[in-house]
């Protein structure tokens, strides 16, 4: 989530929390469960899940361009004893254009 910029007015940050340890899943948690138990081939069953959406949110600085905006997200979600973290990005990957950003190590993901 390195230097998205939302002072330009430019751009929006959502966020949506479920408590699901003693309730009736969502379809969104049943998915988040089903992509775990899929690529980690892992038994899985959420007792929290938190969902944060950046809509085009433009990359800094915004001063000089608020064209070029990515909607993404994370899903952060928990069993109690194991975390995991999903990143998904809009269709097309990244929108910013690296090469006008301060840093010029930039990389998708996390570590």
């Amino acid at each position: 989530w390195d230097n998205a910029d939302f002072s330009r007015g430019v751009g929006t940050t959502f966020y949506q929390e479920f408590h699901t340890l003693n309730t009736a899943k969502p379809p969104f948690v049943r998915d988040v469960e089903a992509k775990i138990r899929r690529y980690l081939r892992s038994s899985y069953s959420a007792a929290w899940t938190l969902k944060i959406t950046w809509e085009k949110a433009p990359a800094y600085a915004a001063r000089t361009d608020t064209r070029r905006t990515n909607t993404y997200q994370a899903i952060l979600t928990t069993d109690g004893f194991r975390s995991y973290v999903l990143m998904l990005y809009q269709e097309g990957g990244m929108q910013w254009d690296y090469t006008r950003l301060p840093a010029t190590n930039v990389l998708i993901g996390y570590t």
